[in-house]
């Protein structure tokens, strides 16, 4: 008996060995062909998949608007690709590059010092600009009522008198790896503080100026356009020469490399390019109207006045806030006033007639427009009660409150027709529905209402949900 549970154990043994190194040897297989991933692969899949920092000028939300300089560049080289774009975030530069060298992203798509200490990890993209790096420290508490010069006194005029001071930054970034640099070149010790790593920069520079931590040290550019915010702040001094910034890739992706470069090369050339760095890192208004607004991402888990009205009619419905927020925002840019050229006006655009059948009397009123569109929404919901999956449901839903329930019918009878699934938007309904702008679809005999400008609820549906991520990214 001993001898045989002996044998029991030394087989279980065999087998769960075995089960392991399976599992092993196909997760590497798995991590391997993630690593191979370039730019046929990304055609294939039709998706680009980078990640990029949350601050006030990568990537982040305004008045319900996903923005950023990163977030622009990404949107414009994506669609110059012909795929989507798919945005993770992290400010923590050891889980982008992690994420990166998995496999898990195709692109880091965030202001990156060129390095050599990392383009041994990484192949850097060409750079996108040049910035250099400062000290920003914060002036006397009562500046304004102080002489020139006692401001002046009390300030750091050189990179070499922070000797034996300290100064705070994230580990493991270019601004580490700086103020160590540093203390070996003026040949005295600068104690480096390392904050957490998933501080952005916005974060610490305003750490400064609330006087947390004496001293950082950011790139030029992001130092001076939140400077333009916190008047305390001084950054003048510099502690680095020009350094590129650039983003980065596997140096597998030959070919996602080469059509990166050709991209920026030809975005350098127009003016398009300019724009949008200056949107950023440039324009002080609107960098402190951002930074004043209860409706920024980096301030408050709010998109609109309106959340409130907003959630409770998800509540309603049993949908996500966050996705009914993005189809106000679809519908108006949460302008209860907004008026379009057919008629429609309000927070959910609301049509004369339907606002009178629904007992609605004034349109732009946010409370009586969010209402009326609560109960139409739940209408055509329950006439989509076949359909299985909720997501696809509401897509079906939402289509119907753009271009009406009889159009969208229409491109499911259609999808019948040309043996797709009627019950799938997502390319399926959604294909015929572009084909009912065409004579030769919408006059077939299952078409009962004829002709709609397909692409309407197309673009609509599509915007409401890639908007919708966004706000999953930013918004509890």
């Amino acid at each position: 008996m001993g001898k045989q549970l002996r044998y029991l154990l030394f087989i279980t043994l065999i087998v769960f060995t075995s089960c392991g190194l399976f599992r092993d040897r196909k997760a590497e297989k798995e991590r391997e062909i993630k690593l191979k991933h370039d730019l046929p692969q990304i055609l294939d899949d039709g998706v680009l998949n980078v990640i990029t920092s949350y601050s006030g000028t990568s990537y982040f939300l305004y008045k319900g608007q996903p923005m950023g300089y990163e977030y622009e560049l990404l949107k414009r080289f994506a669609k110059h690709l012909g795929v989507e774009v798919n945005i993770s975030v992290s400010n923590n530069i050891d889980t982008m590059f992690y994420q990166l060298g998995e496999g898990n992203v195709d692109l880091i798509a965030h202001g990156l010092t060129v390095t050599n200490e990392r383009k041994k990890k990484v192949t850097f993209s060409d750079y996108l600009y040049l910035t250099h790096q400062v000290l920003v420290q914060r002036k006397p508490e009562n500046y304004r009522k102080m002489k020139w010069s006692e401001v002046q006194a009390s300030l750091v005029h050189d990179a070499i008198e922070l000797i034996g001071d300290t100064v705070s930054v994230s580990a493991n970034t270019s601004y580490f790896a700086r103020l160590a640099n540093l203390s070996e070149e003026i040949g005295g010790e600068i104690h480096i503080d390392t904050l957490p790593g998933d501080l952005s920069t916005d974060k610490i520079i305003e750490m400064v100026a609330n006087g947390e931590i004496k001293y950082t040290v950011a790139d030029n550019n992001i130092a001076s356009i939140n400077a333009s915010y916190y008047p305390e702040l001084d950054i003048r001094v510099p502690i680095s020469f020009s350094q590129r910034m650039a983003w980065a890739l596997r140096p597998q992706s030959k070919e996602l490399e080469k059509a990166l470069n050709e991209w920026i090369k030809t975005m350098k050339d127009g003016v398009a390019y300019y724009a949008i760095y200056n949107k950023y890192f440039k324009n002080e208004r609107d960098f402190r109207s951002r930074e004043n607004s209860d409706f920024y991402s980096l301030n408050n888990n709010r998109v609109s006045v309106y959340d409130e009205l907003i959630q409770a009619s998800a509540d309603t419905l049993g949908w996500d806030w966050r996705l009914m927020a993005s189809m106000v925002f679809q519908e108006s840019k949460f302008n209860p006033n907004l008026e379009s050229w057919a008629g429609a006006k309000g927070l959910m655009q609301l049509m004369p007639a339907t606002a009178e059948r629904f007992g609605v009397k004034d349109r732009a009123n946010p409370e009586q427009s969010i209402e009326a569109a609560t109960k139409i929404l739940k209408i055509l919901w329950d006439r989509f009660e076949e359909i299985p999956d909720s997501i696809q449901r509401i897509k079906f839903t939402m289509a119907a409150y753009n271009c009406g329930y009889g159009h969208v019918e229409d491109a499911r009878n259609l999808a019948i027709l040309e043996k797709l699934d009627p019950k799938v938007w997502d390319k399926n309904v959604e294909e015929t529905m572009l084909k009912l702008s065409y004579p030769e679809n919408y006059n077939k005999r299952v078409v009962k209402y004829g002709y709609v400008r397909g692409v309407e609820p197309y673009t609509y549906v599509k915007e409401v949900f890639d908007r919708f991520e966004n706000y999953v990214l930013f918004l509890e």
